[in-house]
């Protein structure tokens, strides 16, 4: 996915080579004599952000800790391959942001315990990002802030063709009808017609999930294939604009009056608000079937700390400092470089910039609807699953056939992950 700030629903994290640990700085963090207190240096590592004044804030946090040396390294390229493989070795950072754990790192025991640093805050981060980033009951990284995804309508076009707000996946596809025209479509889900970057977020909106917390198959249900059918018949129909001059991260298709209605990220709400005023709304995806739930994905980098740093303690200390009880740099990390949700629900409630209008549906979507890949949905599972709704959405592949094929191949991978743990808890 293309996206300005923070990657959501990570496929996973392939391997590294040792040439990807060319760093952006020659500060590893190692010296000290492994104590807390002024003398001891961490590295923190973080992945290039595309917002200006991103890299300068990090840098005043790390400045204005005062028991420790903190040096920030600025990341660019495949950041998730290099902590990768940094995390196997003894030059990697102290500190580094990721968009997991993954399970193999922490099965792997390459990350570090930090559920300590939540006492009595726990309850208060969004329990959407918390969740993937627990495993065995203990936290592993502390959730820094939110991205979103949800959809955006302009109220005008709606209003002058008679269509209301859909609530209900079937009055989605019906309002993606009458909203199109010769040349307008009515609705935007990707070029590739949302394939890429709906992921698990239907089968959510059907009631269902992709793991459940017993960790088996979320989805072997007939209520699967009849809500990925459906998304095909959007297809079908005609009515998705496909081929614009930007994909879905893009609020530019909306601002242009190519499509009546977009799915895209919160991150876009600021420039979509500042060219259409108050002629945008917002929704979640919209539920399916009895059963079904309005739905957004979420997801969230967290601070994490490596197990090979020489100074996990005083590492523990500086994420508890700047990712606990600094609500502060919390707040002026999520809003004054981007638009994005702070990971703490009391901080998202009384944030400004977050309290009226579409800001503040996006909080209640989030805190009420959000869901995020579990930590079980390895990349084998996403590659299958990911594949198999591709072809039903933009070649009308049978749902029941493909779902069940899907449902094997998790079914194993599931399997598999279970055995890898069983063995290491035995060793």
């Amino acid at each position: 996915m293309s996206m300005r700030r923070r990657a959501l629903l990570a496929a996973g994290v392939a391997g590294a080579g040792s040439g990807l640990l060319a760093g952006c700085g020659s500060n590893t963090g190692r010296g000290g004599d492994g104590g807390g207190g002024s003398g001891t240096k961490l590295s923190q590592w973080y992945h290039q952000y595309g917002e200006p004044g991103t890299e300068q804030a990090v840098q005043r946090y790390a400045r204005a800790y005062k028991k420790a040396d903190v040096s920030v390294q600025w990341r660019p390229g495949n950041y998730d391959q290099q902590t990768a493989a940094a995390l196997l070795t003894d030059s990697g950072p102290d500190v580094f942001e990721v968009n997991g754990p993954t399970l193999d790192q922490i099965q792997g025991g390459q990350v570090v315990d930090l559920t300590e640093l939540l006492d009595g805050v726990k309850d208060d981060f969004n329990p959407a990002v918390l969740t993937p980033k627990t495993y065995d009951g203990k936290v592993w990284a502390v959730p820094q802030t939110i991205d979103m995804q949800m959809l955006y309508y302009r109220k005008s076009l709606l209003k002058d063709a008679g269509v209301e707000p859909p609530t209900t996946l079937d009055a989605l596809l019906d309002a993606a009808r009458k909203l199109t025209s010769s040349k307008v479509k009515g609705l935007f889900l990707g070029n590739d017609g949302g394939a890429g970057v709906l992921g698990g977020t239907p089968l959510y909106a059907a009631g269902l999930q992709l793991v459940t917390a017993d960790g088996t198959v979320g989805f072997d249900d007939p209520a699967a294939a009849r809500t990925l059918g459906k998304l095909h018949q959007l297809y079908a129909d005609k009515s998705l604009l496909l081929g614009a001059p930007a994909d879905w991260s893009d609020p530019s298709a909306l601002l242009q009056g190519l499509t009546a209605m977009q799915w895209s990220g919160l991150w876009a709400l600021p420039q979509i608000q500042k060219e259409l005023g108050d002629d945008v709304g917002v929704l979640p995806f919209p539920k399916d079937g009895a059963g079904g739930r309005p739905t957004v994905p979420v997801g969230a980098y967290g601070a994490a700390v490596s197990a090979r740093s020489r100074h996990k303690d005083a590492a523990k200390d500086y994420v508890k400092w700047l990712w606990v009880d600094r609500t502060d740099y919390q707040e002026d990390f999520a809003l004054s470089y981007g638009f994005h949700i702070p990971a703490r629900i009391s901080l998202a409630e009384k944030a400004t910039k977050l309290r009226t209008g579409p800001a503040a549906d996006a909080v209640r979507f989030a805190t009420e609807h959000g869901y995020a890949q579990p930590l079980l949905w390895t990349p084998a599972a996403q590659t299958a699953y990911q594949d198999a709704l591709s072809r039903i959405i933009k070649s009308g592949a049978h749902p029941e056939s493909e779902l069940r094929t899907v449902v094997r191949k998790v079914s194993a991978e599931l399997d598999r992950v279970k055995k890898t743990k069983t063995a290491k808890t035995s060793s």
